[in-house]
């Protein structure tokens, strides 16, 4: 198997357990997690559907179940915020609600527009992107996973109460 196999499959699986955390914990009121699933589970659909269609070549390294399933539980990590935010109820102002949605949205167009710059500029001639969003940056797709993650970090940080912990 290869690397992305078990990164794809974890980041199709995260929408699936944001929906079963919500039957668990029966929070199907709860707005914040409406947005966390709307966002981290398209981000998960959206990833696999890159990677099928312009992939990352680092990625594709074959590797054992061993280092792949630690790859899968290293990424299991980024569940801890919305297991925050069902589990105590996490009840976010709409005007930060839409703030992280819009944070989110930034990074998904940084991080992909960016990847396909990168994918179709190195198809046509291989070398050192200068132009688009490569052009003052050398990273630009990561300064959208940047603002991605960082965006579902930031939902369960801030309910209704004010600022708190994690939710607590």
């Amino acid at each position: 198997m290869k690397q992305k196999h078990f990164i794809d499959s974890h980041k199709g699986a995260t929408g699936l357990f944001v929906i079963a955390l919500m039957f668990y914990y029966d929070r199907w009121e709860n707005t914040t997690a409406w947005v966390y699933l709307a966002v981290h589970g398209s981000y998960g659909l959206f990833w696999i559907t890159k990677s099928r269609l312009f992939g990352d070549k680092s990625w594709e390294k074959p590797t054992g179940i061993l280092y792949g399933l630690v790859i899968w539980f290293g990424l299991t990590l980024y569940w801890i915020a919305p297991w925050l935010i069902i589990r105590y109820d996490v009840a976010t102002p709409p005007w930060y609600l839409g703030l992280c949605v819009f944070v989110y949205a930034l990074g998904v167009f940084y991080h992909f527009a960016s990847d396909m710059q990168k994918h179709v500029s190195l198809a046509l001639r291989p070398g050192l992107i200068q132009s688009g969003l490569w052009a003052r940056c050398r990273n630009p797709n990561y300064f959208g996973e940047f603002l991605i993650y960082g965006s579902f970090v930031l939902l369960p940080l801030l309910n209704q109460d004010g600022w708190t912990p994690y939710g607590w």
